[in-house]
């Protein structure tokens, strides 16, 4: 078995910009010639070594999605989306295949709920030596009802939720089909930014590899249930199947794109 628990560095924690609780702090992603330790670029893509690793035992970088600081992946041209996503993917799993890390995480935080520090739209890719984060992950975690399905790419509601509530799930299982993939998770992202029944501003998006599958879970964020927090019971609504033709009839029923 490996490690269960994270070790955060608090002295590291506190020197972290925040650009989203605070607007008057200049974005360190925009001045993209003080940029250092780049690992890859592409386009106006950059990977970089993150400069505030505050996880111990861990290789942390950060995924600079665009030079445009007010963009956001629910928008992005189709080019740029799966130029973004085949980008991030090569590269996570690059790392993967290394061998130096018992499990590599790939993750996006966005809006003042999620988790995220800064306002300019990035991912991260953090290597774990000690932990394995497949040992907390199962099957039915990505299971739901189908909202589309197109060339073994398949996207759906969760029925089995890992926190509670709404989480959407797509499932790559040809690594020819990340248009699609990309498609479906932006999808997602739309949604919930522009059409969810509760208002939404923040959302988490991350992503899996169980045995030759690739998933992607898009949650959207709010305070978290008291219930979850205490006794870790994930809460499944009343209303999945409503949701599910929602965003069949918003974003599927006529040409497969996200409507502005």
């Amino acid at each position: 078995m490996s490690d269960t628990h994270l070790h955060f560095n608090t002295g590291i924690g506190v020197q972290k910009p925040n650009s989203i609780r605070n607007k008057d702090i200049s974005c360190p992603f925009c001045a993209r010639e003080e940029l250092t330790d780049i690992i890859a670029v592409e386009d106006s893509i950059i990977l970089l070594k993150n400069k505030f690793p505050v996880l111990e035992s861990s290789y942390q970088t950060v995924l600079i999605e665009t030079d445009q600081c007010d963009g956001e992946l629910s928008i992005y041209s189709e080019e740029h989306l799966v130029r973004l996503i085949s980008f991030g993917l090569k590269h996570w799993l690059q790392m993967e295949k290394s061998g130096e890390y018992e499990s590599v995480l790939f993750f996006k935080n966005h809006g003042p709920l999620s988790g995220g520090s800064i306002a300019h739209p990035h991912m991260q890719i953090v290597g774990l030596r000690n932990i394995d984060y497949k040992e907390k992950i199962q099957a039915e975690d990505f299971e739901g009802l189908l909202i589309h399905e197109v060339s073994n790419t398949v996207f759906t509601l969760s029925t089995s939720p890992r926190i509670g509530f709404y989480e959407f799930n797509v499932k790559l299982a040809d690594q020819d089909d990340i248009p699609h993939f990309a498609k479906c998770i932006q999808t997602a992202a739309h949604y919930i930014l522009n059409a969810f029944p509760f208002p939404s501003n923040s959302y988490n998006l991350f992503f899996y590899k169980l045995g030759r599958d690739i998933y992607a879970k898009i949650v959207p964020r709010y305070i978290t249930t008291p219930i979850f927090i205490g006794y870790s019971i994930p809460q499944v609504p009343n209303n999945l199947e409503w949701m599910r033709d929602d965003i069949k009839v918003r974003y599927f029923s006529g040409e497969f794109k996200v409507r502005p």
